[in-house]
């Protein structure tokens, strides 16, 4: 034990002393205003936009959160099926739980979800798409109305895409 502590000792002595820190003058800093995030103890940090406000401290008269989903589902997918060899368009409504046949594609919908009414409009709807060629790439997932980029069948004769729910 006493050997540890002597190597302990001989570690730290040889460990250089931090270098003095220099002050240079910077650009001053405005005061403190109700529209900045005050960090516990120092400046501000970070400016916050008009209007906008820190929440409110728990306690028994502030209302419950959103909830952290609020999507609502629909029973219907509506999509829009695409053969880019043939350029053929098919509009299809699909249930819930249903599937439809495009060429060699099978769709299967198994959720349909919008936004409410106070957010920005979207849907969104998890599809099975598989295709009766076991050579052909299918999918698994959820396609968004709005992104349609953000998730996608990869396909190189099919498109399918998710315009809305109903």
């Amino acid at each position: 034990m006493a050997a540890l502590l002597a190597f302990a000792s001989a570690a730290r002595a040889q460990i250089p002393a931090p270098l003095p820190t220099v002050q240079t003058p910077g650009p001053a800093r405005p005061p403190a205003s109700p529209l900045m995030i005050q960090a516990p103890t120092g400046p501000p940090l970070v400016p916050m936009p008009p209007g906008m406000q820190l929440p409110a401290a728990p306690g028994p008269n502030v209302p419950a959160a959103p909830p952290a989903n609020p999507w609502e589902s629909r029973g219907t997918a509506d999509l829009v099926a695409l053969d880019k060899i043939d350029d053929r368009v098919v509009n299809l409504s699909v249930a819930v739980g249903q599937s439809a046949t495009f060429f060699h594609l099978t769709i299967v919908v198994r959720a349909c979800v919008v936004r409410p009414a106070d957010q920005p409009a979207d849907a969104a709807a998890y599809l099975d798409i598989s295709d009766s060629r076991p050579t052909q790439p299918g999918f698994h997932g959820w396609m968004l109305a709005n992104e349609p980029a953000a998730s996608l069948l990869q396909h190189p004769v099919y498109d399918v895409r998710v315009t809305g729910c109903h």
